[in-house]
């Protein structure tokens, strides 16, 4: 939309959404389907999964995985993308195992290390779920919570 920034070497993935004055540092990586609010403003090296969702007036500072809705100033998560990855023909499976995931890694109070090890144990390892287990393994910024 008018007015967005992407900076130097950002890697925009297919069908993103950027809305009215949203600005990309540089080194970015915006995953397939993920759409930035209005005004917010995403820190340099950071990466956004795909079907990720960042809120109107985010500063987000850390990685934000695939899936999930972000917002606030330090943008913090709150919840499962599911309006989004309905309207992109998710399984009511698919759905209920990406909630189940995001309840271990983000609700229960484990540790990273802890979430994911109890995530390979307890949910079924479809392709989502393992993009959500190799996108934060692969952070190196750190995972927002």
């Amino acid at each position: 939309m008018n007015y967005t920034h992407i900076a130097h070497d950002c890697h925009i993935g297919k069908r993103v959404v950027m809305a009215n004055n949203a600005t990309l540092a540089g080194h970015i990586t915006l995953g397939d389907y993920a759409t930035v609010g209005g005004l917010a403003a995403i820190h340099q090296f950071v990466r956004v999964g795909e079907y990720a969702f960042i809120g109107g007036k985010a500063a987000v500072v850390k990685d934000v995985p695939p899936f999930v809705i972000s917002s606030g100033d330090r943008a913090k998560l709150h919840g499962l993308n599911s309006v989004g990855l309905k309207r992109h023909g998710f399984s009511p499976e698919t759905l209920y195992l990406l909630k189940k995931t995001y309840r271990i890694i983000f609700r229960i109070g484990l540790t990273v290390r802890e979430a994911l090890g109890r995530v390979k144990a307890e949910v079924e390892q479809i392709p989502e779920v393992v993009k959500i287990i190799e996108f934060i393994e692969s952070s190196e910024r750190g995972i927002t919570r």
